[in-house]
């Protein structure tokens, strides 16, 4: 049955075919309404409303009469004002034309501001403020449509345009002046819906100012009901960028720790997979820095858009170029913001500054406020050039006459409002983009300098400054933030572009700008939570952080200042920002050391963050060096500073270590300890750390019954200090576990790893640098331990791809791990995916660690086990004696490693029909494991039924049958029977032994 429609309001008969008329502005309620209208059995045409000013009004309307049906505008007060139009032509049309066709025009009204008196005679549907079923039913009354009684079920739905995302996260207020550009926000989402699943990123490429954050915060806007998760991340700052994508963790109800590595990685994840929400769009705003694309840039089913100065993004990304508006754009907005002036004189006033937006915008606030003629304006502008600045200001052929602009501003506002003024230069004193003025009301009690006490106490003051500069567009106001959020509603955060803030810094008087330095300065310093060990304080460093350098801290001579500083370089050794972090070690230092001795307190605590971080990110030799120099520094001292020189030595002994030197790191190793427990006593936490770096020196010479004994102290120590969650005491229970794994112990290993794991996750989050090593721990307990839950490979492989993602594939962490799991594949018969882990493992510590290295030559052992696997013998055997030879030149012929390496060499020879030298070195091996290990030990009796198993080739029965006699029923006793090394043994498999890279 055919539906029954009535006649429309004003007695037309109700149309079957609806012609929707909208601003490009309002293209969502326009799609909800045609969707609306298509549900109910109607057929809806869009049509974008921008009519050529020079085209007559009445002529653009009757251009719509020439589709079938009724004509729906969807107004608001801007459309109106789209053109624009000279008073009066808009109500004239609507008297006129649109009156004698008032059976075509029908309106609905999507505000609660005045329209213009004419309007009455569409008989506006407002739709204002309405719940989605009733602007429904309001929309239908007003064309005469009867709803159906069953709409129709139509694929895609469009979410109501009042409906907000799921989560909408920072993305800037819609500005209200945004201008043209349809045609480009049209290419822009025709690009990502057409895109691949996985590859929909397309970045917006263009010089400063030319409007690409304007233009992805209207893509926002306008597409929002396409998505259920809108998140924006400004990426000027890569913390920032970081630590603003891994808060969506929380936002997605991801449970995990505060690491902002962590919550990226689960944020990644969970985009990936589509999971809560499988429609999403990220922004990052402003990111020019590609160099960590590949752990940041999110893939999956939703969609990601970029605004960058950086064209590399075309080898990642699709790449839209912005170009200057056009110039109908440009006079449009110049008309809309300064109605005062004329066609033509905008048209030169876009023209003076080719059409670029920013310096539009600030153009257009002046005449719009000041009143002034266009031509004086030009006047001004063309004869007041700064004779003190030739080149552009970006260096990006960035029009002159813009700076001549700011400058008439800014004398403007120092008559004015020279308040405005300060408030202005304390922000060019802050970084570029957010920018936390709420601080200052924030810290009232902060000690500013005497002009600019005002700021924080003269709340109306402050305000109407504020407003100025708002109203201007030199400062945009932010919704939010981590620092407003935390200080109250009341607070102020605002966001300054780049490019204004290069200029105005410019323009800036130098004698107030280090007042202005010295006040953020000071803000800066009172803002220091003072924890940076606690994760829940590092939201407020990474805001904090990027102002240091602009607002002079670095360079600070007060305290107060240089403490919240190194608690900067603290949280980014905690937080695993290494590498923003050495590059802010490396400018501190470079300011310090103009006015501070190498060995003065700040000195030696930066040395200390910047030799934590070096050694965190594997650069062990430039850890070395640095604190080599640092204590030559100390001893030549007049004065003698034996703690600092006693954290030098510390340092030096890491150095050592990771650099293979084990027996100069264990001497040195030995007096640090010694000297702390001497002057600090046994149980403070640099004695503690000390004793716990012996343990691990101790692991790395083999010796691990010692380091066992040492870690078990350590960990009780700490239980009492510290207690139980703290970091440390974690650490400290990984360390007993790995000793007691290296010493054969794996049942108790085992058992002692799963709590530790437990306890990681709750601390610190799945997803920390410890908990991953924690983690990597218990893998390795369980394949030791010999069960074959299914779940052991695929652990592994997952834990192998979190720490690729954390550490990217290089580092020494990761290369640790690919060895691991490459051993295990190769021991399940995944001989080629084994090889390529390997074989990749053995180069990348090649690289960093240099071919002699005990690590570099142990590497050899695991690919020869892998050439054996494979057949191929002879090349295998040459392996395993080079990494025999030369550990054993480096380590000595007792080490486990070397010990090792002789198992494998001698097993190798007997396959190679050297039968007698495969005993003979079977024979020296299992003596020097009995004496280094222990008998029960599990190599030494892998040496035991090695060397029976060459006595048996060499028809020497009776001895190898005693031999293999007594370590079957040893390993029995202390493996299990059903252990797969009591199994192989009495199967008389070949024993081998892989090489498990450590570096501490």
């Amino acid at each position: 049955m055919a539906e029954q429609r009535r006649p429309g309001a004003n007695g037309a008969a109700a149309p079957e075919h609806v012609l929707v008329v909208f601003p490009g502005y309002y293209r969502s309620w326009a799609a909800w309404i045609a969707q609306c209208l298509e549900r109910h059995g109607h057929r809806a045409t869009l049509q974008r409303w921008d009519p050529p000013r020079e085209v007559a009004l009445e002529d653009s309307l009757g251009d719509l009469l020439l589709a079938s049906g009724q004509v729906l505008l969807v107004l608001n007060d801007w459309f109106f004002e789209l053109g624009p139009r000279p008073p009066g032509e808009w109500n004239d049309a609507l008297r006129g034309f649109v009156a004698a066709h008032a059976d075509r025009f029908a309106a609905v009204n999507l505000t609660n501001r005045p329209l213009l008196p004419a309007t009455a005679v569409l008989e506006p549907a407002s739709l204002w403020a309405l719940s989605e079923e009733a602007a429904e039913e309001r929309l239908l009354r007003r064309l005469g449509l009867e709803p159906l009684a069953r709409p129709r079920a139509l694929p895609g739905r469009i979410r109501y345009p009042d409906e907000r995302c799921e989560i909408w996260g920072e993305v800037p207020r819609r500005n209200p002046r945004f201008t043209g550009r349809d045609d480009l926000l049209g290419e822009l989402h025709q690009r990502l819906a057409d895109a691949e699943r996985g590859a929909a990123a397309c970045t917006l490429v263009g010089m400063s100012g030319i409007g690409k954050t304007q233009l992805a915060a209207e893509y926002a806007h306008r597409f929002s009901t396409d998505y259920d998760l809108v998140w924006w991340v400004n990426s000027d700052d890569r913390t920032i960028q970081r630590d603003r994508l891994g808060e969506l963790a929380v936002e997605l109800g991801l449970r995990i720790g505060s690491e902002p590595g962590e919550r990226i990685r689960a944020v990644r994840g969970a985009l990936r997979r589509g999971e809560p929400y499988a429609n999403w769009l990220l922004v990052f705003d402003g990111w020019d820095d590609i160099e960590a694309v590949s752990s940041l840039l999110p893939q999956g089913t939703g969609h990601v858009l970029i605004t960058s100065r950086n064209r590399g993004w075309s080898e990642h990304t699709d790449v839209l170029e912005i170009p200057a508006f056009l110039r109908p754009e440009s006079t449009a907005y110049l008309m809309r913001r300064a109605p005062h002036i004329t066609a033509r004189e905008a048209d030169e006033v876009a023209a003076e500054f080719g059409d670029v937006p920013l310096p539009l915008v600030q153009a257009a606030s002046w005449l719009g406020e000041s009143r002034m003629e266009a031509a004086e304006y030009l006047r001004m502008v063309r004869e007041r050039r700064l004779s003190t600045v030739d080149e552009p200001v970006t260096g990006e052929g960035f029009p002159q006459s813009s700076l001549t602009s700011w400058a008439i501003l800014l004398n403007r506002l120092r008559r004015s409002q020279p308040q405005a003024i300060e408030v202005l230069g304390l922000c060019t004193s802050f970084a570029p983009g957010r920018i936390p003025l709420g601080l200052i009301r924030a810290y009232p009690r902060a000690e500013l300098p005497e002009e600019l006490r005002w700021m924080s106490t003269d709340l109306p003051a402050w305000t109407r400054a504020l407003d100025t500069l708002v109203n201007y567009s030199v400062l945009t106001r932010e919704t939010r933030g981590p620092l407003v959020a935390e200080m109250g509603p009341h607070q102020e955060s605002v966001h300054m572009h780049r490019l204004v803030h290069d200029i105005v810094s410019k323009l800036t008087s130098d004698g107030s700008h280090e007042l202005h330095r010295r006040a953020v300065r000071t803000l800066l310093a009172e803002a220091d939570p003072g924890n940076p060990a606690d994760s829940r304080n590092w939201p407020r460093y990474a805001e904090l952080l990027p102002h240091l350098e602009p607002s002079g801290a670095l360079e600070s001579r007060q305290p107060r200042v240089q403490e919240l500083v190194l608690n900067c370089l603290r949280y980014c050794t905690r937080s695993g920002e290494y590498s923003g972090g050495l590059e802010l070690a490396q400018q501190v230092r470079e300011h310090w050391s103009r006015f501070m001795d190498p060995i003065d307190q700040p000195m030696l605590d930066l040395a200390t963050q910047e030799g934590n971080m070096l050694r965190n990110s594997g650069r062990f030799r430039e850890l070395y060096e640095l604190h080599r120099g640092v204590l030559a520094q100390l001893r030549a001292a007049p004065r003698r500073n034996e703690i600092g020189e006693l954290v030098s030595k510390s340092a030096i002994a890491s150095g050592l270590r990771s650099l293979g030197r084990y027996q100069e790191a264990y001497d040195l190793q030995c007096e640090v300890l010694d000297g702390n427990e001497r002057l600090l006593g046994p149980d403070e936490p640099p004695t503690l750390v000390a004793r716990h770096n012996l343990g691990v020196t101790l692991r790395m010479l083999g010796r691990y019954a010692e380091a066992l004994e040492l870690d078990l102290e350590t960990l009780a120590r700490r239980e009492t200090v510290l207690r139980a969650r703290h970091i440390n005491t974690l650490h400290s229970g990984n360390a007993v576990t790995h000793s007691l794994r290296l010493l054969g112990r794996y049942r108790e290993a085992l058992a002692r790893q799963e709590p530790v794991v437990r306890l990681h996750v709750q601390v610190l989050g799945p997803q920390h640098p410890q908990t991953l090593e924690a983690r990597s721990q218990l893998a390795m307990c369980r394949r030791r331990e010999g069960g074959h839950a299914p779940d052991v490979g695929p652990g592994m492989a997952s834990l192998l791809e979190q720490l690729i993602q954390l550490h990217g594939r290089e580092h020494y962490r990761t290369l640790a791990f690919l060895t691991n799991y490459g051993n295990y594949l190769r021991e399940h018969g995944d001989l080629s995916q084994a090889r390529r882990l390997i074989d990749e493992a053995e180069a990348g510590y090649r690289s960093l660690l240099g071919p002699a290295h005990p690590v570099a030559t142990g590497m050899l052992s695991n690919t020869g086990l892998v050439m054996q696997a494979a057949g191929e013998r002879g090349e295998a055997l040459s392996m395993f004696e080079s990494a025999l030879a030369g550990l054993g030149a480096t380590l000595g012929p007792d080490h486990p490693w070397v010990l090792g390496c002789a198992l494998n060499a001698a097993g190798a020879r007997n396959f190679n029909g050297r039968i007698e030298d495969a005993e003979e070195l079977s024979r020296d091996t299992l003596r020097r494991a009995r004496h280094a290990l222990g008998h029960e030990h599990p190599l030494t009796l892998s040496c035991q039924v090695a060397l029976a198993a060459d006595l048996r080739a060499a028809h020497e029965q009776e001895e190898a049958g005693k031999l293999e006699e007594d370590a079957l029923l040893a390993l029995t006793r202390t493996l299990g029977a059903q252990h797969p090394h009591t199994l192989s043994a009495r199967q008389r498999v070949r024993p081998y032994w892989d090489f498990e890279a450590y570096l501490g």
